[in-house]
C-alpha cells in the first residue's frame, strides 16, 4: 500500500509506462481501427493526466473532477496525434490536457466572461497550437489575429479575460522556512513615499518661477509640448525658449 495514490478509483502507483516502441506500435493499431489498442493507449498515458493535475492542486477544486478533465484532453490528444510528425508524444498531449483543465477552470470561475469573449479566445488557442505546430515556435498575436481575421485588440483582449485570477496569498516559492506570496512580489511604484514627496517639492519649486518660465516648464513637460511648437504658441525665439527652460530648471534644483 506505500505510495498508493487513488483519483477516481485509479490506483496511480501501478499505471502502467508505455516505451516509445510500444507506442507507435499501439498508434499504428489505432489507426487500422483497433479499439483495444486505444484503451491501452489512455490507460499507459494516465501519468501524464496525473503529473499535469498536480500542477492545478492548490485551486481548490476536487482532483477527481481534475483527473477526469485531464482524461478528456489526453483522449483528444491521442485522436489527433499525427505519428509522421517527428513530435514525442507527449510533447503534444501535455499542453492540450492542460488546455482542457483550463477551460474547466474558466467555465466554472465565479468570475463571468462573455460567451463570444470566450470563444473568440478558444479559438485563438486553437490557431495558436496549429500554428505553433506549423512554424515550430511560438506564434506572435499578429499572425493568430490574421488567422482568425479579426483585430489584434479584440484577440489580446479575449485571451487576457480567459485568465485565472491569482490569490495575492497564494505561495510563489518555499524553501522550508516562510513561504513567499505573490502580494510579496507585488509593488505599486507611482503611489510610493518618494514620489509623494518629490511632486510636493516640484510644485513648490514651481511657484517661485516667474510666469513665463513657469508656462514654458509645464508646456514642455507637462503637455508634452516642443521647445519649438512652445515657442510658436507664446510668440518667441526656439532659441529664447530653451534659455528660458535651463533657467528655470536651474532654478528649481535649488529648492527640489
Amino acid at each position: 500500500m506505500l505510495n498508493k495514490v487513488e483519483i477516481c478509483g485509479v490506483n496511480t502507483s501501478k499505471l502502467p509506462v508505455l516505451t516509445a516502441q510500444q507506442m507507435r506500435q499501439l498508434f499504428e493499431a489505432m489507426k487500422r481501427g483497433d479499439e483495444n489498442a486505444r484503451s491501452e493507449l489512455i490507460k499507459g498515458n494516465l501519468r501524464l493526466v496525473l503529473s499535469v493535475v498536480q500542477r492545478f492542486a492548490n485551486r481548490g477544486e476536487h482532483l477527481d473532477d481534475l483527473f477526469q478533465v485531464g482524461c478528456i484532453g489526453l483522449i483528444k490528444a491521442i485522436d489527433n496525434f499525427d505519428l509522421s510528425q517527428n513530435v514525442k508524444f507527449s510533447t503534444y498531449a501535455v499542453p492540450m490536457i492542460i488546455g482542457e483543465i483550463r477551460r474547466y477552470l474558466r467555465d466554472n470561475n465565479a468570475i463571468r466572461v462573455s460567451r463570444s469573449l470566450r470563444d473568440i479566445a478558444y479559438k485563438a488557442l486553437q490557431v495558436r497550437d496549429v500554428l505553433a505546430n506549423q512554424y515550430a515556435r511560438e506564434p506572435s498575436v499578429a499572425e493568430i489575429a490574421e488567422a482568425l481575421k479579426l483585430p489584434q485588440e479584440e484577440v489580446v483582449m479575449a485571451l487576457e479575460a480567459i485568465q485565472d485570477p491569482v490569490s495575492l496569498f497564494e505561495p510563489v516559492y518555499h524553501d522550508g522556512g516562510d513561504p513567499i506570496y505573490v502580494m510579496d512580489q507585488v509593488g505599486d511604484d507611482k503611489n510610493q513615499d518618494v514620489n509623494w514627496l518629490e511632486s510636493i517639492a516640484i510644485k513648490e519649486a514651481m511657484k517661485r518661477l516667474s510666469e513665463r518660465e513657469r508656462q514654458i516648464i509645464k508646456m514642455r513637460f507637462f503637455e508634452g509640448k516642443t521647445q519649438m511648437e512652445v515657442a510658436e504658441e507664446i510668440g518667441i525665439s526656439q532659441a529664447q525658449v530653451s534659455r528660458l527652460e535651463k533657467a528655470a530648471l536651474n532654478h528649481m534644483r535649488k529648492y527640489v
